[in-house]
C-alpha cells in the first residue's frame, strides 16, 4: 500500500510543515501532496526549499504547476482548481475523484483519490459517499486508487478489503506536534500496511 501526506489549507509555519514532510518520507511514507489553495507562488517555493532535495523527487503539487520546471518534484495532481497539466510536462500525474465513474476516466494516471472514503476529519459535514456496495466495483479500476477521507490508522485495515492501493492522510496527521509526535504516528502508520 501507498502511504501518502496531504498538507493542511493553510500554510501557517514553513519550517514546521517543512519538518513534519521530512519526517513521515523519512519513516517510509511514498510522497507528500502540497495542497495550500490559498498560498502564492512563492510560499510554495519557500517550502519546497525548506525541505532537504533528496525528498524532492517524492512532493506532488496541487497548483502553482509551474513551479515543476524549477525542481526535480514527484509529479502533479490534477483537482477542480487546477484540471490540466501544462502542455510541455511529461511527469507523474494523479488526479482527484469524488465518484467510480470519474475513476474510470482516469487511464494513463499515477494514481487517482477516491474521497470521501469515511466521514471526513479536516472538513466539517464532508460525509462518506461510498457503500459496501459502490466500493466493491474498485476490482475492475485499472489506475491504482488512494483513499482518501477520514483515514486513520485504525481504519487502514478497512480499505484492504476492497482494491484500495493507498491512503492519503490530511486530518489525522498530527502536523503541529512535536517532532518525536509526528516520528512516532508516522513510524506506527507504516507498520500498518
Amino acid at each position: 500500500m501507498i502511504a501518502i501526506a496531504i498538507t493542511p489549507e493553510r500554510l501557517e509555519n514553513e519550517r514546521q510543515e517543512a519538518a513534519v514532510v521530512c519526517t513521515l518520507l523519512d519513516a517510509g511514507w511514498h510522497r507528500v501532496h502540497l495542497r495550500h489553495p490559498g498560498a502564492s507562488r512563492t510560499d510554495v517555493r519557500n517550502l519546497i526549499e525548506a525541505i532537504p532535495q533528496a525528498f524532492h523527487s517524492r512532493l506532488v503539487l496541487h497548483g502553482h504547476f509551474d513551479l515543476c520546471n524549477d525542481f526535480n518534484l514527484g509529479g502533479l495532481h490534477l483537482n477542480h482548481r487546477c484540471p490540466d497539466a501544462p502542455a510541455l510536462y511529461r511527469g507523474a500525474l494523479s488526479r482527484s475523484c469524488h465518484s467510480v465513474d470519474e475513476l474510470r476516466k482516469c487511464s494513463g494516471l499515477a494514481y487517482a483519490t477516491l474521497s470521501p472514503v469515511f466521514d471526513s476529519i479536516s472538513k466539517q459535514g464532508y460525509h462518506s459517499a461510498f457503500t459496501d456496495e459502490t466500493l466493491s466495483a474498485l476490482h475492475d479500476i485499472t489506475t491504482p486508487v488512494i483513499a482518501l477521507g477520514g483515514v486513520t490508522p485504525e481504519r487502514i485495515h478497512l480499505l484492504k478489503r476492497y482494491n484500495f492501493n493507498g491512503f492519503a492522510m490530511l486530518g489525522a496527521i498530527p502536523w503541529n506536534s512535536p517532532a518525536t509526535t509526528v516520528r512516532q504516528f508516522a513510524e506506527q502508520t507504516i507498520k500498518l500496511i
